[in-house]
């Protein structure tokens, strides 16, 4: 017999709902336009890490590996970390690597929290790390930052602790605001964390995406840092490979061993081709592929801000990743820019190209009224006719 009744599904499935990022690439596909809203870098894998995996997979390195990954990518993980980030861990035993640096920081999650912890936010947030937090009954608290520089208002922070917070979120560089955090700026906040006792998980995914004489400071190599803090980063931007979901998470090994244990329960591994693929981003690819990158996403970030500045955007240049997070109110008296929703669908319909909704990234719809983000990792041609098309529709 056909049931008659339905048995509720677990209450935190309730609020999940389809993402305006996956809405708006629904509708770019059905006209055929350009997406710059989901940050999905569609440049090449570097021959370098395919050939290594493949090499991998015709060797039959196919069985699970240890929970925290292979011994050869944690070690050069952690030289990257000492050498580039600074970060003071001394053991492979430190460094966990997972499905993506999402998978980390739900690793991260499950490893720090119980329901009704308090975690604080600055807004504008990366959706993931909200939406993570809440599946498992943790509340995030807001915090501001204001454009054009993103600058965080420290009494607000300092008001927004209570004795339930027990972390600090910290994207640097930031998606969507691309935001770095200054010395300056984080020195002030292991200060904090130390007085309320507080632990920091940072975000560094977009970590060589830097402009403008920027300079990247892992939280966790500040003196006094590292005890209390989560770094998570991975390869998905930097070697153009998001689909490989390949990240990682470098902490104290008290933590980093309960985080392992975790990600085995959830995910066992990562995929091991791919983890030895990856390798080859360490032994074979030099500071030129990097410098080289980053040249490129200036030359793109530079088309993407102009074109917006030319129809009317108010644009605060990212100081780094590659995301432009504008402000089009110069231009919500025209029709079909009366507020984020309705100019996104604006911009697929009179130009083609794809962008998120404001409202995705703050706790107050309202407060992403006047707010599109426009993801810039494009190959360069397709990039410049999605700048064209904007210009042409609007300028």
């Amino acid at each position: 017999m056909p049931r008659t009744t339905q048995t509720p599904l677990a209450r935190r499935t309730e609020p999940l709902r389809q993402s305006d990022i996956r809405a708006i690439t629904k509708m770019v596909l059905a006209v055929d336009g350009i997406n710059l809203g989901q940050g999905i870098c569609d440049l090449p894998t570097p021959d370098p890490i395919k050939k290594r995996a493949q090499e991998a997979i015709e060797q039959n390195k196919s069985i699970y590996t240890h929970y925290a990954g292979i011994k050869q990518l944690r070690t050069q993980i952690l030289e990257k970390v000492q050498s580039y980030n600074g970060i003071p861990a001394s053991s492979p035993d430190e460094v966990m690597v997972s499905i993506g640096s999402t998978g980390a920081f739900v690793a991260t999650v499950l490893a720090l929290f119980d329901p009704g912890d308090e975690v604080i936010l600055f807004e504008p947030f990366y959706g993931y790390h909200r939406n993570i937090l809440q599946l498992f009954g943790v509340t995030p608290r807001y915090v501001r930052t204001e454009a054009p520089d993103w600058t965080v208002d420290f009494d607000a922070l300092e008001a927004a602790v209570t004795e339930k917070t027990k972390a600090i979120i910290i994207n640097t560089p930031a998606n969507p605001s691309g935001k770095v955090w200054s010395h300056e700026e984080l020195t002030q906040l292991v200060d904090l964390m130390e007085r309320h006792d507080l632990y920091a998980i940072t975000d560094e995914i977009y970590e060589y995406m830097l402009y403008d004489d920027h300079e990247h400071v892992s939280p966790a190599s500040l003196p006094g840092a590292y005890d209390r803090t989560i770094t998570l980063s991975g390869f998905s931007k930097t070697y153009n490979m998001t689909g490989w979901r390949l990240g990682y998470a470098v902490a104290p090994e008290p933590i980093i061993e309960k985080m392992g244990l975790i990600n085995d329960l959830v995910f066992i591994c990562a995929p091991r081709p791919l983890q030895h693929g990856v390798t080859a981003a360490f032994d074979q690819m030099d500071g030129a592929y990097l410098d080289k990158m980053l040249a490129e996403y200036r030359t793109r970030r530079q088309l993407m801000c102009e074109a917006l500045e030319a129809i009317g955007f108010d644009v605060p240049w990212p100081q780094g990743a590659y995301y432009v997070f504008s402000s089009f109110e110069p231009l919500k008296h025209q029709p079909g820019f009366g507020d984020d929703k309705q100019a996104a669908q604006t911009l697929v319909e009179k130009a083609g190209v794809g962008t998120v909704s404001g409202r995705s990234f703050f706790q107050n719809p309202e407060d992403g009224r006047y707010n599109l983000r426009f993801c810039f990792a494009k190959e360069i041609p397709e990039l410049e006719r999605a700048c064209n098309q904007l210009v042409t529709a609007f300028g």
